[in-house]
């Protein structure tokens, strides 16, 4: 079936995810050592649909849906990309909760888009007070 809104392939556009997925497992930032010597330390990014749709693929002069009409897309089960943007979703919400999980990041995230909590549940049972036995 043809997708008959935009002229998108859905291996290239799945290929083009995991290269986001790649870049943002070996990004690295620069800091400075207690002597001053400048070093790069490995710092995985958090990858999300948002910043993928509106900005990763724009700057490689992809023409892609909005954020809105990506979401449409998910919901509409006979859309040609449907599968292929809920796939490219889960595969971010994987990583993102391998970065979570392993380094302690993007707590924000993790509660919001993966339903993580940091909350225990405990149960209080009520003692009656002195005098107010019955």
């Amino acid at each position: 079936m043809a997708n008959k809104h935009r002229d998108i392939d859905a291996d290239k556009l799945t290929k083009l995810a995991f290269e986001y997925c790649e870049e943002c497992m070996t990004k690295k930032k620069e800091t400075a050592t207690g002597s001053g010597k400048i070093v790069d330390i490995n710092e995985r990014y958090i990858p999300t649909i948002k910043y993928f749709i509106l900005h990763w693929l724009r700057n490689k002069d992809i023409d892609i849906y909005t954020r809105q009409h990506i979401y449409r897309v998910m919901n509409d089960e006979k859309h040609p990309l449907c599968d292929t943007i809920k796939n490219i979703r889960e595969a971010f919400d994987a990583l993102a909760e391998d970065i979570v999980a392993n380094e302690g990041k993007g707590i924000f995230f993790a509660k919001n888009r993966l339903g993580m909590t940091d909350k225990q549940e405990t149960t209080v049972r009520e003692q009656p007070l002195f005098g107010d036995e019955e």
